[in-house]
């Protein structure tokens, strides 16, 4: 068979995904398995968001759309992002997405060239590395700091950019590590952005899943106009993981051609699943709920970690993943990672997944049970 192409070597996929697979195989043995690799809420979708799903099925929405998502989202998005971030963007700046993720790789994918590169925070999400590696573009790491709860330092990304440097990608609330920025620190990445004349990506999927900050955004400062967009979705903030639907905000010559490369891989975003985003929009929300119980997951697993000999904890202002430090067990984040899936039946990830900042920790979901977290803090405790 011919080779691959160096793109596609370049591929490593979503270690949660792995690990979750090597964990399926641990319980088909027998072996009972705690959860903390996947970042999804364990709440199901609330029901008014399921109908009107199902309503647009029946009404016979199954047929093909306008690329950038039907004009009725389009519009309740122009609400939200009014709500919440204080302007009402025009609706060529909007882009409706299969998922949030495929935001990634169009923005890169448009505004950046082989050999140039992004400023990104490292540890970070998975998606970030992956489509730097298929790509060529090259990744300009922040290293995040657990002294700074492991928020990106503005100085720290003005060091590294360079004369290459196309775009700043931004992340907050932070996946692994449950970082949330300040306002101040938001704004000054925004300038940054303007005096070096680069776009400004900002990941903002978990903007509704804060606990004791408020979540800025940077897109205030231009309203998404000029050199900021905004990467926002339904999955976590609405338990709508499985729907796959996201959304970007930007200037619009940007969303042009981002849009034109989603009609090139995906054709649209399907009909009956935008009806769903609609009324996840316009509906009562849960989130406030939700977020009452993560923030006590959230504390049991903090304390729990930091109740351990050799493991500390620092407590994350968002989503809802923590980020032990387990450096001083003496293992590396892999060899933690093995240990605590095959000898305690904990299921989690080395830091390592997330870039090499992440050595010395691992990340745990916490969207799952308390009696689970506690069980694995036992687990731990024994084990350790």
């Amino acid at each position: 068979m011919k080779e691959l192409s160096e793109g596609a070597d370049r591929l490593v996929g979503q270690a949660a995904f792995n690990v979750l697979a090597k964990a399926k195989d641990l319980e088909k043995q027998g072996k009972h398995i705690l959860h903390f690799e996947i970042g999804e809420p364990d709440f199901d979708t609330p029901q008014h968001i399921k109908d009107a799903a199902e309503k647009a099925l029946e009404a016979g929405e199954t047929h093909y759309v306008n690329s950038y998502g039907i004009p009725e989202l389009r519009e309740a998005i122009c609400d939200e992002i009014e709500k919440t971030r204080g302007f009402r963007p025009d609706m060529d700046q909007i882009l409706v997405c299969p998922g949030a993720n495929p935001i990634i790789f169009f923005a890169a994918a448009c505004l950046i060239n082989p050999g140039q590169n992004m400023a990104l925070q490292d540890p970070g999400f998975l998606t970030y590395y992956s489509v730097l590696n298929y790509t060529g573009i090259r990744g300009n790491m922040v290293k995040l700091k657990e002294e700074n709860e492991f928020r990106m330092d503005p100085e720290d990304l003005l060091n590294v950019i360079d004369q290459d440097t196309r775009m700043i990608l931004m992340n907050s609330p932070s996946n692994p590590t449950g970082g949330v920025m300040t306002k101040a620190e938001i704004e000054r990445v925004a300038e940054i952005a303007e005096e070096k004349d680069l776009y400004l990506l900002s990941d903002e999927i978990y903007s509704k899943m804060t606990y004791d900050l408020e979540h800025y955004s940077p897109s205030v400062r231009d309203q998404c106009k000029e050199r900021t967009i905004i990467l926002d979705g339904f999955s976590k903030a609405y338990a709508m993981t499985g729907w796959r639907l996201g959304y970007a905000i930007g200037p619009a010559p940007v969303i042009e051609k981002m849009g034109l490369l989603l009609q090139t891989i995906v054709s649209c975003t399907p009909s009956f699943i935008q009806h769903g985003g609609i009324a996840a929009l316009k509906g009562p929300e849960n989130i406030n709920e939700w977020m009452k119980e993560f923030r006590k997951r959230r504390d049991v697993l903090v304390d729990g970690f930091n109740s351990i000999p050799k493991l500390s904890c620092v407590k994350p202002e968002g989503a809802f993943y923590a980020f032990p430090n387990i450096a001083g067990t003496g293992m590396t984040s892999q060899e933690f990672a093995d240990f605590a899936l095959e000898e305690l039946g904990i299921a989690l990830l080395p830091g390592t997944a997330f870039g090499p900042g992440g050595e010395g920790y691992v990340r745990l979901s916490y969207a799952t049970a308390i009696d689970d977290i506690k069980m694995a803090i036992d687990r731990l405790r024994e084990g350790l």
